[in-house]
């Protein structure tokens, strides 16, 4: 069952918040996805985050990470968008749907630029959105996908030699 809240429509189905038992990140990026599919829906545009966050209250850090998701991926989509069309054979990415579209913008935004979360974390994550809100092959194909990107993408590297701890780049970018 999906809700709608103004002009937004909601992945997850109508109820009170009570997801307090959910780890907030888990919960932030179910947040980051919703948001993201309603942008994607609804074109390019506002974001409408205050909006969305009267109806889904969460805890400040749940809130600040699934905003770093949401700008992170808009901010870099046509890279993202490039990279996963690389990666994902016989697919374009504006034909993929939209849920699992952008649950691998957001994982592959996390893989790349969110460095202190481990790569295992982020795929595992992803894997498990893809569970939740995709059809019966999503999780599967969401899997292929950022392995590739991240067996092969040389700006991992770092997570790639140890896809159970976080990496740290210097300031300088290195």
């Amino acid at each position: 069952m999906r809700c709608q809240v103004g002009s937004l429509v909601s992945l997850i189905p109508c109820q009170p918040v009570s997801c307090l038992a959910m780890g907030s990140r888990h919960q932030a990026r179910e947040r980051a996805l919703q948001i993201l599919f309603q942008h994607d829906i609804h074109g390019k545009g506002e974001l409408h985050l205050d909006e969305f966050w009267r109806e889904y209250s969460v805890s400040e850090e749940s809130r600040a990470f699934a905003e770093q998701l949401v700008r992170g991926v808009l901010d870099h989509q046509k890279e993202l968008d490039a990279t996963i069309a690389k990666y994902a054979t016989n697919w374009t990415v504006n034909r993929m749907p939209i849920v699992d579209r952008n649950i691998l913008r957001a994982g592959l935004y996390e893989l790349l630029w969110v460095d202190e979360v481990p790569a295992k974390v982020t795929m595992d994550e992803s894997i498990e959105l893809a569970k939740s809100f995709g059809d019966d092959d999503a999780s599967k194909f969401v899997n292929a996908v950022l392995d590739k990107a991240l067996a092969t993408e040389s700006r991992l590297a770092a997570k790639r030699a140890d896809p159970n701890r976080p990496t740290w780049r210097r300031a300088d970018g290195d």
